[in-house]
């Protein structure tokens, strides 16, 4: 008779936890959770179209989904967490044709548009194309060494 009373009281105050309202401002920690790969816009301006996998890789890292059934697709997750709420969510695709990159699909895709190619939104598919891929990178200032091998005229 006492077991009873035992598995039934602990599972009334087990039940009762889950249905207890928090008191304001008390509530239990949720650490932070980052999922994933984290892919740039920098990381993506890198990519060209005809770029074999290994180079693809080599730039954004391993992908996060390879499909067995989908061997010329690629699927870089990212997601992070602050507080138990999904703060920042990306999505992108890489599509490859005989092996070689085709086009991107997703939330970072190539910057740079041009007249006749207006940016891409989130979520379409975007051709990469050569003048995309390059930035106009700034003029990289010179460190102490390479002023001095400049004095010299080396």
């Amino acid at each position: 008779m006492r077991f009873p009373r035992i598995v039934l009281i602990a599972t009334v105050l087990l039940l009762g936890c889950s249905s207890v309202p928090m008191p304001p401002g008390l509530r239990p920690y949720k650490i932070d959770v980052q999922q994933g790969n984290v892919i740039t816009q920098e990381m993506v301006a890198k990519l060209k179209p005809g770029m074999t996998k290994a180079q693809v890789r080599f730039a954004l890292g391993t992908p996060m989904i390879t499909d067995a059934f989908h061997a010329d697709r690629w699927d870089y997750v990212y997601q992070y967490q602050k507080g138990g709420r999904i703060v920042e969510q990306r999505k992108v695709t890489a599509v490859f044709e005989d092996d070689k990159l085709k086009a991107l699909e997703g939330d970072v895709v190539p910057g740079v548009s041009t007249p006749e190619q207006p940016p891409a939104k989130q979520g379409e598919a975007t051709q990469v194309k050569p003048e995309q891929a390059q930035e106009d990178k700034p003029k990289e200032e010179k460190g102490f060494f390479g002023r001095m091998l400049e004095k010299i005229g080396l």
